[in-house]
């Protein structure tokens, strides 16, 4: 049976362990489980029966199947559910790297939908949702009391038509109602740019594309820069990228390793645990590595974090992340659906679950909140008040600087203040690329320091000799 192993999005599980202290009591709990389960399942065909029968309404005996089905499941945690064959063929279509819908990821928690992130360039990033936001009704009908499937049932429909969904957000007093028009969303797995000589790769999904859009963006950008000797470093940005495929999670964190465990996954047999280790190559060539994260950095990207934070490869900045550590496998059966159920839980390489932890950054870099327009200018007004020594009447000129190196000094101010200003767009992205360019200007010291202390070390060796 042809199995699909996934690293999917967010929530939390709440686990039970029974423990027994004697053999002779189990056994006999095994013995009278088999009476117990037919019982069960007597019950279940006494129910469905009254309700096809005697309900107020003809019922769909399929539908109510289906139902029952994906209740079984559901109750092990909020990652396990029944895929109807349109489901499966969906969850197929996206993992390709391209679906209908919202371009919204959403989990459960304590019985409301929650936003675990918008995907770039999706109608639900362009309307403003944000991670962390409540869905509590669709086209004014509550989703209370409904399943997770359920609820993004409500959500999907034909591409163009509108939908309007009531928010609760942190911070606002009411909740508030969004219209977004549902479209085909194709995804770009890896955005590349750079900003001065600072590589950015922006991964929002864990899909079929992903390394090999990975791959392309790295070559694309060090080709732009000049070279990887003119490169500064790489950051690698995951924040809201709500995971995906297990097997390109251990890709792209191979791509920045050159050895060394992985990730781990630990099924309820001992024999079905595996490790996943990296194969030599650095496409980074060993220069300097931040990551990004946030709240909305769940499963796939939290194994990529784990395993670079893990080998001191990377430098990670943001904020706490989502915490799943649990494998999803997708299984085919009968009737063309597919089970998506929950078959092991993943380690970092230093054998750490994250699971309802989350990984927590080595800086905690919060993303501040936008200033608003009128606060802004009054800023920018005071800025441009401001006076210095150059401003004052009869201030005696600069002799020590030719007018290059006077320019040179306004274009390198001009940077900064450019600088300055990226940090009111995106301070936690601001905050990465100053990292990395003091960690390359400290790179090359480091690397005089250890070229000076190698040949000391030789002469000491052969005097003790």
């Amino acid at each position: 049976m042809k199995k699909f192993m996934m690293a999917a999005l967010g929530g939390t599980i709440a686990g039970a362990v029974l423990s027994t202290q004697v053999a002779a009591p189990l056994m006999a709990q095994e013995t009278k489980q088999p009476d117990t389960v037919y019982q069960q399942l007597d019950l279940f065909g006494d129910i469905f029966e009254k309700i096809r029968q005697d309900y107020v309404e003809p019922v769909d005996s399929k539908k109510l199947i289906d139902a029952a089905i994906n209740g079984m499941l559901s109750s092990l945690d909020p990652h396990s559910s029944y895929l109807p064959p349109d489901d499966y063929a969906d969850m197929r279509v996206q993992t390709r790297g391209s679906f209908g819908g919202l371009g919204i990821e959403v989990t459960q928690e304590d019985g409301f939908v929650k936003v675990v992130s918008p995907m770039d360039g999706t109608p639900a990033a362009d309307a403003g949702i944000q991670s962390g936001d409540f869905i509590t009704a669709v086209d004014g009908e509550s989703l209370m009391g409904m399943s997770l499937d359920q609820a993004v049932d409500k959500m999907r429909g034909p591409v163009g038509s509108e939908i309007t969904i009531t928010l609760v957000r942190e911070g606002e007093q009411e909740p508030f109602d969004v219209t977004l028009t549902r479209d085909t969303i194709k995804l770009t797995a890896v955005r590349g740019r750079h900003d001065g000589n600072t590589v950015i790769l922006r991964i929002t999904t864990f899909n079929d594309q992903t390394y090999p859009n990975l791959e392309d963006s790295i070559k694309k950008q060090v080709e732009e820069i000049g070279g990887m000797d003119r490169v500064d470093g790489f950051i690698v940005d995951l924040r809201n990228n709500p995971g995906g495929l297990l097997t390109q999670a251990i890709k792209v964190a191979d791509a920045f390793l050159d050895k060394g465990e992985i990730v781990s996954t630990r099924g309820r047999n001992p024999q079905d645990s595996e490790r996943f280790n990296a194969t030599p190559g650095d496409q980074a060539d060993g220069k300097p590595i931040v990551v990004l994260i946030n709240g909305g950095s769940a499963s796939a990207s939290e194994i990529v974090t784990g395993a670079l934070q893990d080998h001191h490869r990377a430098i990670v900045v943001g904020t706490k992340s989502f915490g799943k550590g649990s494998v999803q496998t997708v299984m085919p059966i009968q009737g063309e659906g597919a089970m998506r159920l929950t078959t092991a839980r993943y380690y970092t390489p230093s054998g750490r679950s994250i699971q309802s932890l989350g990984i927590a950054p080595d800086v905690v870099v919060p993303q501040p909140d936008q200033p608003k327009a009128d606060q802004k200018a009054e800023d920018d007004k005071a800025a441009h008040q401001m006076t210095s020594e150059a401003d004052l009447r009869g201030a005696i000129t600069n002799d020590s600087m030719t007018d290059d190196e006077k320019k040179q000094a306004e274009d390198e101010r001009a940077k900064a203040e450019e600088a300055a200003k990226r940090r009111l767009d995106d301070f936690q992205m601001s905050y990465a690329i100053d990292l990395i360019k003091g960690l390359s200007a400290l790179a090359p010291e480091m690397q005089g320091e250890k070229a000076a202390a190698a040949p000391a070390t030789a002469a000491e060796e052969t005097k003790k000799n």
